[in-house]
């Protein structure tokens, strides 16, 4: 009877081990993301930061926004998100100041999809200020108001802070994701997209585990 016992323990432990084994994923530094060799500092450090690092005329991150937010949705309070566009070439300093103009404008929920639908499905390059002033001056902005803001001090440095976080994030291409100003994770190192979110998840619980 002990026998027989032990053996059904014996068998359901062989049951077991394996669904655990494919529901526990873990994923490895150098793998599936990069462990950066400086953390940069993040706004709040009794949460967990989530930096998006996108450009409105990346394809993929037109792809990825829908992905990114609606997982976004999904995350405890303790997780906030930062949005930096990334800025390698001229055009995009014109892009990346369009962004930072639209927040200062509080009409960024409207402008910040139009901007990649027009980069994306309209193929628009907006390659001039007076090109991405016309998206503004649909919704509502006043022509003079708008350059105002956008060639403002206050827009330069926000695009120079930009560019600055993206060299210490050691940036790649985009999209990309940091965690907590520590990991870095693009889709040629997790894979996909979607495994994207899979590593962030991951690393989000393991900074929350810290913060504990």
């Amino acid at each position: 009877m002990a026998r027989g016992f032990t053996d059904f323990i014996l068998i359901g432990i062989l049951v077991i081990v394996p669904v655990f084994s494919i529901t526990a994923e873990t994923y490895q530094s150098g793998v599936h993301y990069e462990t950066l060799s400086k953390p940069v500092l993040t706004k709040d450090a009794t949460k967990i930061e989530v930096v998006d690092l996108f450009w409105y005329g990346c394809s993929h991150c037109y792809t990825f926004k829908e992905k990114l937010e609606s997982w976004q949705k999904s995350q405890l309070s303790d997780v906030y998100f930062v949005g930096v566009p990334a800025v390698w070439q001229k055009e995009m300093r014109l892009h990346a100041k369009a962004y930072y103009t639209a927040q200062a404008l509080m009409i960024f929920d409207k402008l910040h999809s139009e901007i990649f639908d027009a980069m994306n499905l309209k193929n628009k390059k907006l390659k001039s200020e007076e090109e991405i002033a016309d998206l503004f001056i649909y919704h509502g902005v006043e022509q003079e108001k708008f350059f105002k803001i956008f060639n403002s001090g206050t827009i330069e440095m926000a695009v120079d802070i930009a560019e600055k976080k993206q060299q210490k994030y050691r940036l790649r291409g985009t999209p990309e994701i940091v965690i907590n100003g520590k990991y870095r994770i693009s889709g040629r190192s997790a894979g996909s997209q979607t495994d994207m979110l899979k590593v962030a998840t991951f690393l989000i619980e393991k900074e929350r585990a810290l913060l504990q």
